[in-house]
């Protein structure tokens, strides 16, 4: 039997014309940039820069990604943050996910003021000074080891991964597995990491898209332009196109000084859309395959027990 379709009153046909015409509008928020960028990176410079593209290409040519596929410090960045991000993000999950579940445990004295002292580094820390003094004490300027344990510990993701395992691995299970005669290593390796898996994306994502967009430490810490991370490297590209804008502007150089400025410029502008495009390629690709695990885990995890 076909079942009648109920109809909706007045009051919520327009409730739900409403949240269609809201969510549209945020669709189109959120879809206009992601086009224009791609659309930018295969366009014409010049009409980028003038506003004559406004949506679709203009004068497609791909001379944007020549230039990014012959310029080897791209690709050296890239490799870069690659690593970063997954020695970064392993190493993260390894301190976190342990720590999270010693702080849900009932059983652990003093935990309440273990707890307090990560939350008071929440809002309180020595500053950049002191830390640089602390990471060059230790010597770690200079080195790949420095983007990578450098904020090991996000205390925000301790608290989401501490209330997942509060709310979401009973007490009385690890009685149980105690009476079995399981230790506490192999409870949490054989009975706790297993139940976690949503918990472990979920972390894994955030730290793995803190790491691909980190660039502030690479400029604090790092000298050796073959250790930056492609965010460095894009910095570096949008910092010349921006200068170069200027320096032609203001004007008052020699005509080899405005041919240098323009041919920068030029290639800056060429290159720019194209390396935000392969920089955030990875991300979006990885995130919807993903996005079932993270909505769990962070619908629990933000639960607070």
């Amino acid at each position: 039997m076909k079942r009648k379709k109920m109809k909706m009153t007045l009051g919520e046909r327009i409730f739900v014309s409403t949240n269609y015409t809201l969510l549209t509008i945020i669709f189109i928020i959120m879809i206009y940039p992601i086009l224009y960028v791609i659309s930018a990176s295969i366009s014409d410079p010049f009409a980028v820069s003038s506003g004559k593209m406004l949506l679709w290409p203009v004068k497609p040519t791909l001379d944007g990604y020549k230039f990014i596929f012959r310029y080897k410090e791209v690709w050296t960045g890239y490799a870069n943050t690659i690593f970063y991000t997954v020695t970064g993000t392993v190493c993260s999950l390894l301190v976190t996910i342990p720590c999270a579940y010693v702080l849900s445990r009932k059983d652990i004295e003093g935990r309440k003021l273990i707890m307090f002292l990560f939350l008071f580094t929440m809002y309180f820390n020595g500053g950049l000074i002191p830390t640089y003094l602390n990471m060059n004490s230790l010597g770690l300027v200079n080195t790949r080891a420095a983007m990578v344990l450098n904020g090991m510990v996000s205390v925000y993701n301790l608290i989401v991964a501490r209330t997942f395992f509060l709310n979401s691995i009973p007490y009385e299970l690890q009685e149980a597995a105690y009476l079995d005669g399981c230790s506490n290593f192999k409870l949490f390796l054989k009975v706790v990491i297993p139940l976690s898996a949503p918990i472990l994306i979920v972390q894994a994502l955030y730290y793995g898209v803190a790491q691909w967009n980190a660039y502030f430490e690479a400029m604090v810490y790092l000298k050796d332009r073959t250790m930056f991370p492609l965010q460095v490297i894009l910095k570096e590209i949008l910092t010349q196109s921006r200068l170069a804008a200027e320096a032609l502007q203001e004007g008052g150089y020699s005509s080899e000084e405005i041919a240098a400025y323009k041919a920068m410029g030029e290639r800056a502008d060429q290159m720019k859309y194209g390396i935000i495009v392969i920089a955030s390629l990875p991300m979006m690709i990885v995130y919807p395959f993903l996005q079932k695990f993270f909505n769990k885990g962070m619908l629990v995890g933000s639960v607070k027990g």
